[in-house]
């Protein structure tokens, strides 16, 4: 396993992070495909194995049944001062007011709640998961701040917006000396690359490690177009993210088999590959429901392709509806 600096901090985090938001329980969410805690134990357990110290969760998956399979396996397995833990808030947690966003109580309700489910006293990295709309920034920021000088928290990070919401909250935090996002978590992959234009030269500039989620597009950069699966039946998220520019990312996806089968690899290492050569990606977030999955995943860290393997890849790619910041 390869180590690199969070951003422009002196973390530690492997080059591959596991994404918990298949762990929890199906019953307390939209996601009939996640696995139950005896399923996920095993998965988490490889990844340790595999030198994978960064792990992603959120209080919104299951009902926060993710965060709490996670806390659990975490401390069986792992030693606390080497895994990075990180969680996210935002999305709805409970009905009536105040029960979302990223107000100063939410957050501070937040992240008190999902401490006690990770069964920890901090997490490494405290993120938002998406913009808040109805909330200053400034309380959004100060609220953060108070996290991390309270011990909750060792950093902050930010995902999903637009470069211009991004660099505003980095602005605020700059001006008032509060506790600055280091990392950002967008939607990035060989059939999604919009963050390309403005968000990535910006994390690139403000030196923000860069953790993509849906690297591998829902699973459909690593099967046949016509290949189904559990989740591609039931996934509304997936078919909301990709369904429009189908006919297009198709070609893509053809190109992506070539390449894989010319290589002898399965096609994930081949799209994980081109992503980690983007800059400046630190480590792509990796969903997984198979620990050949897993396995799959970490030895794309050792496939470097070519300047032309790359240009085929990227050349049948045409703009796309936003999807992610809003």
């Amino acid at each position: 396993m390869d180590y690199v600096k969070l951003g422009n901090t002196g973390l530690d985090v492997s080059r591959i992070s596991l994404g918990c938001m298949s762990f929890g329980v199906a019953e307390r969410w939209t996601h009939p495909w996640v696995l139950n805690e005896e399923n996920s134990r095993p998965i988490i357990k490889r990844a340790l194995e595999l030198g994978i110290n960064f792990f992603d969760t959120a209080n919104i998956y299951s009902d926060g049944t993710s965060e709490e399979i996670v806390g659990r396996a975490l401390k069986d397995y792992a030693n606390r001062d080497e895994v990075v833990l990180a969680t996210k808030v935002h999305f709805r947690m409970h009905q009536g007011p105040n029960g979302a966003g990223l107000s100063r109580k939410a957050i501070l309700s937040e992240i008190d709640k999902s401490l006690k489910r990770l069964g920890t006293d901090y997490v490494d990295l405290y993120q938002i998961h998406r913009w808040d709309y109805h909330t200053p920034i400034e309380e959004t920021m100060e609220a953060l701040h108070d996290v991390v000088k309270a011990g909750k928290a060792r950093y902050i990070g930010a995902s999903a917006m637009y470069a211009w919401q991004f660099l505003k909250a980095l602005h605020v935090s700059e001006k008032n000396g509060w506790s600055r996002f280091v990392s950002m978590q967008n939607h990035l992959n060989l059939i999604y690359r919009e963050e390309e234009r403005e968000m990535m030269p910006l994390c690139k500039d403000q030196k923000i490690g860069v953790i993509p989620y849906s690297p591998l597009a829902s699973g459909r950069l690593t099967r046949d177009w016509s290949e189904t699966t559990h989740r591609s039946e039931t996934d509304q998220a997936q078919r909301m993210k990709y369904d429009a520019f189908a006919d297009m990312d198709r070609l893509i996806v053809d190109r992506l088999a070539v390449i894989a089968e010319k290589r002898g690899v399965p096609r994930a290492q081949v799209a994980l590959a081109w992503l980690l050569q983007k800059e400046p990606v630190t480590a792509p977030i990796i969903g997984v429901t198979k620990i050949s999955q897993l396995d799959d995943a970490v030895d794309s860290l050792s496939l470097t392709l070519t300047p032309e393997e790359i240009m085929s890849l990227e050349e049948q790619y045409v703009p796309h509806q936003v999807v992610g910041a809003v």
